[in-house]
């Protein structure tokens, strides 16, 4: 078995992920983690699997004439774990153009790994806008600065809140 991981996006229907999953299945390959979302009418994800290498030719064969889906097909690294931490991070505030950017920047200059990123804008009536959320999940060094990086994040706005917690 070797790892491959797989992207999509398409008009949302149902059966998608079935139609995916009876696909995996029936090459002999194992589903190991998926993240889909619907956004803007559409539907997108993306997928890990454990394939025989000998059916990734097949699979990608497949996948290329899914008549609803878009599929983009990666092979997986195998990954050489190092002494790390996995830390989440919770943020909420109202909305400004730039947030995203200016929040993965502070990341970026601590050069921490973003292993998952998830975010949304909610309607705020009471804040009089859109109330921004996200939720990070990161990889730092077990001997890593945590309040330092606290403190950067809750520069970006006078009223965004960080919430950071070991996992």
């Amino acid at each position: 078995m070797k790892p491959i991981i797989f992207t999509l996006v398409g008009i949302d229907k149902p059966g998608l992920i079935s139609d995916l999953a009876k696909t995996v299945y029936g090459m002999g390959g194992n589903w190991l983690g998926s993240n889909f979302s619907h956004m803007a009418g559409h539907f997108a994800g993306f997928v890990q699997i454990d394939l025989p290498e000998e059916q990734h030719p097949a699979l990608i064969e497949k996948f290329s004439k899914h008549p609803d889906l878009k599929i983009h097909l990666l092979p997986g690294i195998t990954e050489h774990p190092i002494e790390q931490q996995s830390v989440q991070i919770d943020i909420m505030g109202n909305d400004k153009t730039g947030i995203v950017q200016e929040l993965t920047q502070i990341l970026s200059q601590f050069n921490l790994n973003i292993v998952k990123f998830d975010s949304c804008l909610e309607s705020a009536p009471n804040w009089g806008g859109e109330l921004f959320k996200a939720k990070t999940i990161i990889t730092v060094a077990t001997d890593f600065d945590l309040e330092t990086l606290k403190d950067k994040l809750e520069s970006v706005a006078n009223d965004l809140m960080v919430d950071i917690e070991i996992q």
